[in-house]
């Protein structure tokens, strides 16, 4: 999957075939559910080291000649005529995989606010996997968004698509995914070689999700539920559930691995979080697959789940893994806010390194081009990548967390209160410009975005500088007032 040094690249092999048992950690907001009517979808990414730059891109659209569609791992498709645009944040080393630089491109909005963010991974359960084997070159998460963001106009759509590559071409992996457009967010399970599943997410609610296959309780006869053909029957004659339920069918225990406390503890910390008056034992098997949050979900809460440890909870010391941890790569929430003008409905905030110790910047979807610190660098520091200077900070703050993480936690949450209000504050600036001079508006919505990631990065590296400085001084000695004197006198 991901490609690595070469000093590196045996271990990188074995990280990469076990990234189910690693990765990220997200959540689905329905619109009824969010505090300004958005729906979000949002997530961090997460890999076994740190040190794995990402990249932000623009796909712009364009028109294909027939034939065939190597994707980076393999899978080969139909080319389809046309690729709508859409925006990404691929692997430093995507270029080596795939030439057109399109691998684990993660999450982004297509030009019809379709998006997509891809994937948690998520284990699949052993009888599942014999009756139904996963497919070497199948539909894996390193392709997902690369396959179905330029072809879909709306979220369902990309649902019914990316059902039917599964079906015709294989999964390679278990994950669950999200897609979503104004109108409705979709959690997308993927639970074997060629079966999978689909729920709307109901619009009061929100979706917790781990590594752990979640879908269950579900209608299967509900216009809210899509899944792959004869999956019923499949269940049935491999007796994947000891009783198939219609009206309230688990995925989840037939496909994947319930009870994981390395995803349960998460998925309970985020609904504690969000719903805490529904008081919940821990290390329950199953936790519900939506919920409705006690008040109106907010991108701030969004970060706050995507940012939490166990401290002050019943799992403190105990919890298998935190939704904090410091491999995490980047982390994104993507808004989608119906109100708007087509062309700005979409809003990608979107930190790098780990999110606590880093910023969430708004991302236009008008915005096509990026500060070029935002496209260079690799797995080694290097000065002049923002990923670097963003994930250096974390690195640092280990020297002394209890004097570091504090201050960066704040200095970073006061800039994140500032960007939150004056997005408000632009969306009824650039609603109004947008009835008048429409590209003006598209582009003040670029610039802004433009601006913020250099602002950002600039305070990166200002914050870095002065941590620095005040680690090296914390290692000088002290002397007395006489050897100093007589220090400074030679």
């Amino acid at each position: 999957m991901k490609t690595w040094s070469v000093t590196l690249l045996t271990s990188a092999i074995a990280v990469a075939l076990s990234g189910n048992a690693i990765a990220c950690t997200g959540l689905i907001v329905g619109k009824g559910a969010s505090s300004d009517g958005s729906i979000m979808i949002a997530r961090n990414e997460d890999f076994g080291i740190n040190n794995w730059n990402k990249y932000l891109e623009y796909r712009p659209a364009q028109d294909n000649e027939a034939g065939e569609w190597t994707l980076g791992n393999g899978l080969v498709v139909p080319m389809p005529k046309h690729f709508f645009a859409y925006s990404s944040i691929p692997d430093w080393d995507a270029i080596t995989v795939d030439s057109d630089g399109k691998f684990y491109e993660e999450r982004g909005i297509n030009e019809h606010n379709v998006a997509i963010s891809a994937t948690t991974s998520a284990e699949v359960n052993d009888k599942a996997e014999k009756a139904d084997p996963l497919v070497k070159n199948g539909v894996i998460e390193a392709i997902i968004p690369t396959l179905i963001l330029p072809q879909v106009q709306s979220a369902k759509q990309g649902v019914e698509l990316l059902g039917e590559y599964i079906e015709t071409y294989g999964a390679g992996e278990g994950n669950s995914l999200y897609i979503a457009d104004v109108n409705e967010a979709w959690l997308f399970e993927i639970g074997s070689g060629h079966h999978w599943i689909a729920v709307k997410v109901p619009d009061d609610s929100y979706a917790m999700i781990a590594n752990g296959l979640r879908v269950h309780g579900v209608d299967l006869n509900s216009p809210e539920v899509l899944h792959s053909k004869g999956m019923v029957e499949f269940v049935q004659q491999h007796k994947l559930l000891d009783k198939v339920d219609k009206k309230s069918f688990n995925f989840a225990k037939a496909f994947g691995v319930i009870g994981d406390e390395y995803n349960i503890d998460r998925e309970w910390l985020g609904q504690k979080m969000l719903t805490p008056s529904k008081h919940q034992q821990s290390r329950r098997a199953q936790y519900p697959l939506f919920m409705k949050p006690d008040n109106k979900i907010s991108v701030e809460d969004v970060a706050e789940v995507l940012s939490a440890t166990y401290d002050g909870t019943a799992l403190a010391g105990k919890g298998k893994r935190p939704i904090r941890v410091e491999r995490q790569l980047e982390s994104h929430i993507i808004q989608l806010r119906e109100e708007m003008p087509k062309e700005l409905q979409g809003v990608i905030w979107q930190s790098f390194g780990v999110l606590p110790e880093s910023v969430l910047v708004p991302l236009y979807s008008t915005l096509q081009d990026y500060p070029k610190a935002y496209q260079v660098g690799d797995d080694t520091y290097s000065d002049d990548s923002a990923y670097w200077q963003f994930r250096s900070l974390t690195a640092l703050a280990s020297a002394n967390p209890e004097k570091y993480l504090p201050l960066l936690k704040e200095t970073w949450d006061k800039e994140e209160t500032r960007l939150y209000k004056q997005v408000s504050h632009l969306d009824q600036t650039l609603s109004e410009m947008y009835k008048v001079d429409k590209q003006a508006a598209l582009d003040m919505a670029s610039d802004y975005s433009y601006g913020q990631l250099k602002r950002t990065l600039s305070m990166a590296t200002e914050i870095r500088y002065k941590m620095m400085t005040d680690l090296t001084k914390s290692t000088e000695k002290k002397y007395s007032e006489e050897e100093f004197k007589k220090i400074m006198s030679l």
